[in-house]
């Protein structure tokens, strides 16, 4: 392993001391690692709670507020976060913010019971909330034209992967070696955080003439200047999204074992939901770079619901269901790619971060509630076909409210085509 993280280190190291790369590629380049390293944060509760039940023996409460705990932290750390950012800097608040995601990634790996290990988690949850809404607005930030909502995905689908990596970390390792996770997701974003400091430029947002960069207040960022509407559609979309997505992420498998998979190969359609949507996902974003941005946005959302419907109704067999997994996957997280470039276009350059750090903050009222309305449905004795077909409305309305955004608030130029420079 330490062979591994020592080669994966110094070759990234060569690419980001590479200075024939343009700024904004090496901001692109350490925005994608930094997400990569915020996913597998996110993702390490989850696939370490197997080992974490066998070993502290918790009861399903403590066990909830651990998941909880996270939410919390990440809520508050993405409302201060982005703030903070529109006000000293972005690159300065990004570089704190994965520091304490990482430090205190490791300080979970190092818990002695229930107690300790749930406020660990709280803490990693402020550091990881700061680092989201840097991280795409400084994607935002150093885009071209034709290249905004490219960037953006290309940061953002980092999370997913790095989901990945820690469910396969925990695959190869024995249930009672959780801790592994954690110090792997603490260890890694502490190992690019100097490489950060010394080769990541530090942006270039800057206030309009005879405009102070400290101008403006919290309320009239979100809300001044018209902005009410779209910023409360905005947080609408992101709760919207964010409760589909986590309630798949933690219900999935479960739901597919239902419909007849084993748990191998309900576990391997959950990895086609993370790397293989993500893929599907960047592949429909790049057309939003182009001519074909509306029938793009409107392909992708349209097949959020279907995709769920082919879940429910294809035959139980592997084959079939992780390629609509994969869809479905791809669906989701195009959808939320669409969000966050609707977020960084919907403000100021200098408000940049505090809107899309509230944004964030909402979306996590989405992942409190998305896994409790799964558990509730088969708590009430649905069937997985049944629970399924339940999210339905759920899928259209995050599709129409996303849609929605989209339609008028992604980059376009005067003419309707996509901008380019």
């Amino acid at each position: 392993m330490g062979a591994i993280i020592g080669l994966f280190t110094s070759e990234w190291y060569l690419v980001a001391a590479d200075l024939t790369i343009s700024s904004a590629r090496r901001t692109l380049l350490f925005c994608f690692l930094a997400a990569l390293c915020e996913g597998l944060d996110v993702q390490a509760a989850g696939v370490a709670a197997g080992g974490i039940k066998q070993q502290f023996q918790p009861t399903a409460a403590a066990l909830g507020l651990f998941f909880s705990a996270s939410n919390v932290g990440l809520i508050l750390g993405a409302l201060v976060g982005g703030r903070l950012a529109d006000r000293i800097g972005r690159k300065a608040v990004l570089i704190v913010s994965i520091a304490l995601f990482g430090a205190f990634s490791l300080l979970t790996s190092l818990a002695w019971d229930m107690p300790s290990l749930t406020w660990a988690r709280a803490l990693t949850g402020l550091g990881l909330g700061g680092a989201m809404p840097n991280l795409i607005a400084l994607a935002a930030d150093t885009s071209r034209a034709d290249s905004h909502n490219t960037s953006i995905a290309t940061t953002y689908l980092g999370m997913p992967l790095g989901g990945a990596i820690a469910s396969l970390i925990i695959f190869v390792v024995p249930a009672d070696a959780w801790r592994l996770v954690f110090r792997a997701g603490g260890v890694a974003p502490l190992l690019i955080v100097p490489l950060m400091i010394r080769f990541m430029p530090a942006g270039r947002h800057s206030a309009a003439p005879g405009v102070s960069p400290r101008s403006g207040d919290f309320i009239n960022d979100l809300f001044g200047e018209g902005r009410w509407s779209r910023t409360l559609l905005l947080w609408t979309g992101f709760i919207l999204i964010v409760l589909t997505l986590h309630l798949m992420l933690n219900w999935l498998p479960l739901l597919l074992m239902g419909r007849g998979l084993t748990k191998a190969q309900a576990s391997l359609a959950q990895v086609g939901f993370n790397a293989g949507g993500a893929a599907a996902a960047f592949l429909a974003v790049r057309l939003l770079d182009t001519r074909w941005q509306r029938a793009s946005l409107v392909g992708s959302l349209v097949m959020l619901p279907v995709s769920l419907i082919l879940v429910a109704i294809s035959p139980a067999r592997i084959e079939l269901l992780f390629g609509w997994v994969v869809l479905l996957g791809g669906a989701i997280m195009a959808a939320q790619v669409i969000a966050y470039g609707v977020a960084t276009a919907c403000y100021p350059v200098l408000a940049r971060g505090t809107g899309v750090g509230s944004a964030v903050a909402a979306g996590r009222i989405g992942s409190l509630v998305g896994p409790l309305f799964a558990a509730a449905l088969l708590g009430a004795g649905q069937t997985a076909v049944q629970v399924l077909f339940s999210l339905l409305p759920l899928a259209i309305a995050c599709a129409v409210s996303v849609g929605r955004l989209g339609w008028r608030g992604l980059p376009r130029d005067t003419t309707g085509s996509t901008t380019r420079t």
